[in-house]
């Protein structure tokens, strides 16, 4: 009974959820531009101030960049289990602007849908969590102990995470880790994310001649960095959609038997990474499924190439230099160590002599798997289902969350990822949106978790 009246309060009180998460939507808590640190501290206070309405002791942190939010409540007494619950409040730039509908920073709702950066990931996700405990609260007391962790330098890699956490192991100590950090496949089919791919993030830098040369007096001769570049490049993938650095494969995790077979059951078909993704056709890791090479298997990608004159219409130069930047997303038991070295390997086994190379280190974290057998997965299981009418899918998801991987290690506890974002609310994109009718069930499973906990 408690529940349900928790439940019917947070479906009257939709509204106001909506309009809260409008207020934090406004405010551009951009973490990668300098220029936005004011607005990432106003974006904390705002966040401190809604958990202090709650009833909670909360404390805005500094960190090296961007400051953290931590809060708790223990209402429920140490009887209870106490449970973490992880989110970030920095948004993604919204570059290119020309391209949003309406302006990023002023949440427009058309239909059901919000728009707005940080609508879906993951502000949308944060306050929906909120509302499921103020639900709770208005219509009784919390069966479990709360404590957050919002850190404001997710989209950036989380780089001064770990640091944060073992100058302050006190505060994460907990029976449950919460990541609200994630999404679901369709609107009317829920699910569990089991797994998530690590990050290593490099520049690859090549160097030449001593400045840029007249193409017409000195082309020939000298070796072009961005020729070497590009032949560099394209040398890391074969005909076959594999990696080519030397031992990239040698400790991956191979997928299990069982696991093929859960994932099987996901439905995103090739039809629907085509039209999600704007292409033709697929092109990947052969002998493996779409679905398997979305979260199961590793990748290298090109996100950036820079060299020589990129301006407006034309200067024949020869470049003096050039740039790559280069991600892998890692599955187990991968590391970022490991693949900068395999990664350095490989240039010198391929760099020509004419030029001279260096690789900067800008991110790294690592994989992270959750056993599908626990308490607490059970638990999410059941709130999903009872609140979606279906039994949820497990999937492996590849994107990369690393506090996961750093609070299993300092917690001992895995986290449970559970959030309802959609593929296609244009996450990093133009034109960011929420299903609203997402948002809403979103409420009412997180209810259903705090008291599936300790049922």
């Amino acid at each position: 009974m408690t529940m349900e009246k928790a439940i019917e309060h947070g479906r009257a009180h939709q509204p106001q959820a909506v309009e809260e998460l409008k207020e934090l939507i406004r405010i551009p808590s951009i973490s990668t531009y300098s220029e936005h640190a004011d607005d990432m501290r106003r974006a904390a206070e705002w966040i401190a101030a809604r958990l202090r309405r709650l009833g909670m002791r909360a404390e805005i942190y500094p960190a090296i960049k961007h400051p953290v939010v931590y809060a708790e409540i223990s209402e429920a007494g140490p009887q209870a289990p106490t449970v973490l619950v992880y989110g970030h409040y920095d948004v993604q730039p919204v570059e290119p602007l020309e391209e949003w509908k309406s302006p990023p920073f002023e949440p427009t709702q058309r239909g059901d849908y919000l728009f707005g950066r940080g609508a879906s990931d993951m502000k949308g996700q944060l306050i929906a969590q909120l509302a499921a405990v103020e639900a709770v609260r208005a219509t009784g007391k919390l069966p479990v102990n709360l404590k957050y962790l919002l850190e404001g330098e997710e989209e950036v890699g989380s780089p001064n995470i770990r640091a944060f956490l073992l100058e302050h192991r006190d505060l994460v100590k907990c029976d449950v880790v919460l990541n609200v950090d994630a999404m679901i496949l369709r609107p009317d089919l829920p699910s569990v994310v089991y797994g998530l791919r690590g990050l290593a993030y490099f520049e690859v830098r090549l160097f030449g001649p001593k400045q840029d040369l007249h193409s017409g007096l000195f082309g020939g001769p000298i070796h072009n960095p961005a020729q070497v570049l590009c032949e560099l490049v394209a040398g890391m993938k074969d005909s076959q959609g594999r990696v080519t650095l030397p031992g990239f494969y040698d400790s991956v995790r191979p997928i299990l038997p069982d696991e093929r077979a859960a994932l099987a059951r996901v439905p995103n078909s090739d039809e629907d990474v085509k039209r999600q993704a704007g292409v033709s056709e697929l092109r990947g890791e052969a002998g493996y499924t779409t679905v398997e090479q979305l979260g199961a298997r590793p990748t290298l990608e090109v996100n950036g190439l820079l060299s020589g004159f990129t301006g407006e219409g034309s200067k024949t130069v020869l470049p003096a230099r050039s740039m790559a930047k280069i991600s892998m997303r890692l599955v187990p038991d991968q590391t970022p160590e490991a693949v900068q070295a395999q990664l350095e390997e490989y240039l010198r086994r391929n760099a020509p002599s004419t030029v001279r190379w260096e690789v900067q280190n800008l991110a790294g974290a690592p994989p992270a798997i959750v056993r599908r057998d626990t308490h607490e997965m059970g638990a999410a299981i059941r709130a999903l289902k009872d609140t979606f009418g279906v039994d949820p899918v497990f999937m492996r998801e590849g994107g990369t969350i690393a506090v996961v991987g750093i609070l299993q290690e300092l917690t001992g506890h895995e986290s449970i990822l559970m959030g309802f974002g959609l593929p296609d609310d244009n996450l990093h994109s133009p034109n960011e949106h929420l299903f609203l009718p997402n948002f809403y069930r979103g409420i009412e499973s997180y209810t259903r978790f705090l008291y599936a906990l300790v049922d």
